[in-house]
């Protein structure tokens, strides 16, 4: 007994039903002349995920509808090929009030839908509310292709014990999982150890299909695998790009075992890369931008950005634009020409000393006998975002803000100023990881677009605003390490105030960072969408109100 398995590791565009049957018609066909008798697609293959209130509309389900059966009939031809689809299916009536349809895995086979599988286990915390559309299913499927069955599970099926375990006991030899998971840092080698667990108690070996593509704020790594009954890795698909991926299924020693390609364990930071850069691709190429600007400032996150960009579209579809004002540090502006020179991009500078007297002067009435403060720092971010905005109104290249966590989290940004704009890269990675990935991009060329891109002086020296004299970002806040240690427990891992005390940080730093978190939830709720990399990101796994006098 023998099987090849296809996993077909693809990137789909949410709602391009279309698009995304005739992705799968080609990989169906690639994997049946390759001898494959068993193609995995991702979960919700057929619609990209997550459709969100999309699953809400009638005429959106009928639209999947209409490419699952496409993709049967186009694949009809291919003899003894068994497809594993991942569609949404509708259930309930045209009523509002009830959830929608099932989030379902079907076996096509010979032009026909042979069975249906329905997701069981609906997940409804961090970025999922899989709740709110669709029906859980109660049963197992288990399907026979080449003498192997096979149990079909769908993603969070697989985090818990119940669906595997009533796939055995319906008689499945082989595990199917297929998937669309999210990334954050760390989540590669939870998702194997969880699977792992999956082996261990049902005895069987398992098949991981995943996803993979940028959507909005999430991006999905791929990185399918194989896991033989004994828990080791049989197979594991490179992450970060669309693969087809085959594995051979055999019988050893009355035992099935698993035979592919194991591609490398990779560090943190090149997954992060490669999930922020693929994030930028995708958002940028899937909403139809022709390209890419930033106002490139000489500091280290726009310097990042950069950097994330140009590995993202390529050097020619990137432009930057320095805009001094009457604080900018010559060195800032000097770097920033440095680096877009590295990087090969059209670079221009506007000085904004002009608008921003004309600013002041016409306010000058209305400020008479008033100090200088925040209000004319925060002028000059807008103007800068006033600039880009006009610059990509011009040309349809979409703005790039410049923002890290660390600003996000305390409201260290100015709205209609530096948080302008239309996606934000970095919004979900701290300003201590910002140095780090910064050192590490100088070190490695991944994408083949230069090495040392990001000119040293920026990473060494201290970072600032540059909105009055000698201006430093630790005259305003707490030193970086020990803010974003606290943000990450408190934001991210919802330890209590008290509870941070005691783990060694200083009650002033804690209450004001907490306090700052709190106090600039209506600044996040107004920032663009940017790439969520950790376990919880400022957007949908982040859901406070405004107006609220609680605080944890």
């Amino acid at each position: 007994m023998t099987l090849s398995i296809c996993t077909a590791q693809l990137n789909f565009v949410v709602g391009d039903m279309p698009g995304n049957a005739q992705k799968i018609i080609a990989a169906a066909r690639e994997a049946h002349a390759q001898g494959a008798r068993l193609l995995l697609t991702p979960e919700l293959a057929i619609c990209g995920y997550a459709a969100e209130d999309l699953f809400l509309r009638h005429a959106f389900l009928a639209a999947c509808d209409d490419a699952v059966k496409t993709v049967a009939r186009e694949t009809a031809g291919l003899r003894g090929l068994a497809i594993v689809l991942g569609h949404p299916q509708k259930q309930a009536p045209d009523d509002p009030a009830f959830s929608p349809c099932l989030n379902a895995a079907s076996v096509l086979r010979h032009g026909q839908i042979e069975q249906t599988y329905a997701k069981c286990e609906l997940p409804n915390y961090q970025v999922f509310d899989e709740r709110r559309y669709f029906v859980a299913g109660q049963s197992p499927c288990v399907f026979e292709v080449e003498g192997v069955r096979v149990g079909v599970l769908v993603c969070e099926d697989a985090w818990f014990a119940a669906p595997a375990r009533a796939a055995a006991q319906a008689g499945a030899q082989l595990l199917a999982v297929i998937n669309a998971s999210p990334f954050h840092l760390g989540k590669s080698a939870e998702r194997e150890q969880t699977m792992r667990e999956r082996v261990a108690e049902t005895g069987l070996p398992l098949v991981y299909a995943h996803l993979v593509g940028g959507q909005d704020e999430v991006v999905f790594e791929g990185r399918s695998f194989a896991l033989n009954a004994d828990g080791s890795v049989a197979g594991r698909a490179p992450g970060f790009e669309e693969k087809l991926v085959f594995a051979r299924i055999h019988e050893a020693q009355e035992a099935i075992k698993i035979e592919a390609e194991v591609a490398p364990e990779r560090s943190l930071e090149a997954d992060l890369w490669d999930a922020l850069v693929l994030g930028v691709r995708d958002y940028v190429r899937k909403n139809g931008f022709p390209g890419a600007l930033l106002g490139l400032s000489g500091g280290i996150d726009s310097a990042l950005v950069l950097a994330i960009a140009v590995d993202a579209l390529g050097a020619d579809k990137v432009r930057t634009v320095m805009m001094p004002s009457p604080y900018t540090a010559d060195i800032s502006w000097i770097d920033a020409r440095d680096m877009a020179e590295r990087m090969g991009v059209r670079h221009d500078e506007i000085a904004i000393a002009p608008q921003f007297e004309t600013f002041k002067a016409a306010l000058a009435s209305q400020f008479a006998g008033l100090p200088e403060d925040t209000t004319e720092e925060n002028l000059q971010a807008r103007i800068r975002g006033t600039l880009l905005m006009a610059l990509s109104n011009k040309f349809g290249a979409i703005v790039l803000t410049t923002g890290n966590k660390s600003e996000m989290a305390t409201g260290y940004c100015t709205l209609y100023g530096d948080m302008a704009g239309g996606f934000a890269p970095i919004k979900d990675v701290a300003k201590t990881r910002v140095f780090d990935l910064a050192r590490w991009r100088n070190a490695h060329d991944p994408y083949g677009t230069g090495t040392n891109p990001i000119p040293e002086r920026i990473i060494t020296r201290p970072p600032s605003a540059e909105l009055r004299p000698d201006q430093k970002d630790q005259d305003s806040l707490p030193a970086y390490e020990v803010l974003d240690a606290i943000v990450a427990r408190y934001m991210e891992n919802d330890e209590p105030i008290e509870s941070i005390i005691a783990a060694g940080f200083e009650r002033a730093d804690v209450e004001r960072v907490t306090r700052l978190i709190k106090l600039n939830e209506y600044k996040r709720r107004q920032a663009p969408v940017g790439v969520r990399v950790t376990r919880r990101s400022f957007g949908k796994d982040w859901r406070y109100p405004i107006t609220s006098q609680f605080r944890a």
